[in-house]
């Protein structure tokens, strides 16, 4: 994936993905939710950057990100620090 942001330091754009309306076993979540995995794709990385790449589906602490929109694409530009984990 391309992106017109070029991150700088230890920053890392990546696109959110949709939340999950439901559960592996079927389950429907609601809208208030407070447990709500978040999840996003890697779009590109920082010089900085040691422990993912683009294209690595991440979890990321939520309210910590910097929200833009680019030609109707919704970018999110979040620290590494604030980054979870990554998802096989």
């Amino acid at each position: 994936m391309t992106t017109p942001i070029k991150p700088l330091g230890d920053r890392v754009v990546a696109v959110r993905e949709e939340a999950a309306t439901q559960t592996a076993s079927g389950l429907l979540l609601p809208d208030t939710a407070k447990e709500k995995p978040v999840f996003a794709i890697v779009a590109a990385v920082g010089p900085a950057v040691k422990d993912v790449k683009s294209g690595d589906k991440i979890i990321y602490k939520e309210y910590s990100t910097t929200e833009l929109k680019i030609n109707d694409v919704e970018y999110l530009v979040v620290k590494e620090e604030d980054i979870l984990a990554t998802v096989n």
